[in-house]
C-alpha cells in the first residue's frame, strides 16, 4: 500500500475497513472525515429503505463507508470527471453498489427521485484563500465568496430530494460557516437537528425536513 502524494502517482489510504484510491486530481481523502461516514451509517439503520445520494463525491470515501455493509446503493454526484472516475473504481474495489453521476448539482437527479440520507462534502474554502492550500485541485475546494456557494445548493438539492424522514449530513469548515448557512437552510424546509465539531478540522451539520 502506497500513501505517496507525488504528481500522477496513484495512491491508497485507509478509511475505515475500505481502501480507498486517489492521484492528484481529486481532493486526498482526509482521515476525520469518517466523522461523517460513521454518524451516516449510524442513521442508515433506522432511516428509510431506498439508496443513499452523495452530493461533491470526490473519491467516493464518505459516502462508500456511510452505506458499505448495508447494502444499499450509493447515488454519487460530482462534476469532475476524474472523481467520478476515481469513485467508480472504489466502489468497485470495495464491493459497493453505485450509481455515479457527473453532472452538475441541480441537473443531477430526477424531479421525482427521493432518498433517506444525503451526505456532501462541497468545497468550503472562500475564494479568496483557495492559495493555502496548493497541493488541492481548485475545484475541490473553491466555496465561492464566503465558501458556501456549493453548500447552499447541496442545501437546495436535499430538501427538493429527501424523504420526510430524511435526514442531511453536510460538512463546513468551522461552526461560523454552519451558522451562517442556518438561514438558509431554514428558507429550504431544513431545520437543524445535530452538529459533530472535529475541532481544528471542521463541522458536519445534521439537517431534517420540517
Amino acid at each position: 500500500m502506497t500513501t505517496v502524494d507525488d504528481p500522477g502517482t496513484e495512491s491508497t489510504i485507509p478509511f475505515g475497513p475500505l481502501a480507498i484510491g486517489y492521484d492528484d486530481t481529486v481532493l486526498r481523502p482526509r482521515p476525520w472525515t469518517a466523522v461523517q461516514a460513521r454518524w451516516a451509517a449510524s442513521l442508515l439503520r433506522t432511516l428509510p429503505a431506498g439508496p443513499v445520494l452523495e452530493l461533491c463525491s470526490g473519491a467516493g470515501h464518505i459516502g462508500l463507508l456511510a452505506v458499505h455493509g448495508s447494502g444499499r446503493t450509493l447515488v454519487g454526484v460530482d462534476a469532475s470527471p476524474a472523481a467520478c472516475r476515481w469513485l467508480q473504481r472504489n466502489a468497485q474495489s470495495n464491493g459497493v453498489r453505485v450509481d455515479v453521476r457527473r453532472a452538475r448539482l441541480d441537473e443531477a437527479l430526477r424531479p421525482d427521485e427521493r432518498f433517506p440520507l444525503v451526505v456532501a462534502d462541497p468545497p468550503w474554502v472562500p475564494h479568496d484563500e483557495v492559495g493555502r492550500y496548493p497541493e488541492d485541485p481548485l475545484l475541490a475546494i473553491d466555496g465561492g465568496a464566503d465558501g458556501l456557494d456549493l453548500a447552499r445548493a447541496c442545501v437546495d438539492v436535499a430538501a427538493a430530494h429527501l424523504m420526510p424522514a430524511g435526514a442531511l449530513l453536510l460538512q463546513l469548515g468551522s461552526v461560523e460557516q454552519a451558522e451562517r448557512l442556518g438561514p438558509h437552510g431554514r428558507r429550504a424546509g431544513l431545520g437543524e437537528e445535530g452538529r459533530r465539531v472535529v475541532p481544528g478540522r471542521g463541522v458536519v451539520v445534521c439537517l431534517r425536513p420540517g
